[in-house]
């Protein structure tokens, strides 16, 4: 099993219990097709137990490649590079390493605001790869918060703190292609 993603199988279970609540960062799309490029837009609701936010660090699954993410006005951006696991073809070309995390620090965002974080990434096209999880670390200036809890096969249990999950669509036409 690769560790950022689920099986089919468990894909049923967990997906009826343990949807977004509106309070937890979470992706705004939540469902993608294999093999796509794709806008990863992470909603955060609010700061850490009133406290304004400083800093969202989302850590990049292996198999998500090509990360490039989006200048936000305000915030610094920072990306960590470090070699992938297994190296993957991009437009004919070998890769064996890349971002795998990406951090925006600035602000502050106030508690009783919200924002989105984005960048543009290409998707594992690995059938056995049902749905990806992007935990996530949100800094405040008391504090943080670590959105970063991924579900237990078979599971029915709602998790407090869920890492912004991603559903993987197989089999269709336009895997691949670029999408702005």
């Amino acid at each position: 099993m690769k560790f950022f993603s689920l099986s089919c199988a468990a894909l049923g279970l967990w997906a009826i219990s343990a949807l977004p609540a509106s309070a937890h960062v979470v992706l705004d799309q939540a469902e993608a097709a294999a093999g796509s490029y794709f806008k990863a837009t992470f909603r955060v609701p609010h700061g850490c137990d009133g406290s304004p936010t400083t800093s969202i660090s989302i850590a990049i699954p292996e198999g998500v490649i090509s990360v490039k993410p989006q200048p936000k006005h305000g915030w610094t951006v920072t990306t960590e590079k470090a070699p992938y696991k297994q190296s993957y073809t991009l437009h004919g070309k070998t890769v064996t390493e890349g971002v795998v995390r990406v951090t925006w620090e600035g602000g502050p965002l106030a508690d009783d605001m919200f924002d989105e974080f984005a960048f543009m990434t290409k998707l594992p096209d690995d059938p056995e790869i049902m749905m990806i999880f992007f935990p996530v670390v949100q800094g405040c200036e008391q504090g943080s918060i670590a959105w970063d809890q991924l579900p237990v096969p078979g599971s029915a249990e709602r998790l407090p703190r869920p890492a912004p999950m991603l559903h993987l669509t197989h089999g269709g036409e336009d895997g691949g292609h670029h999408h702005h």
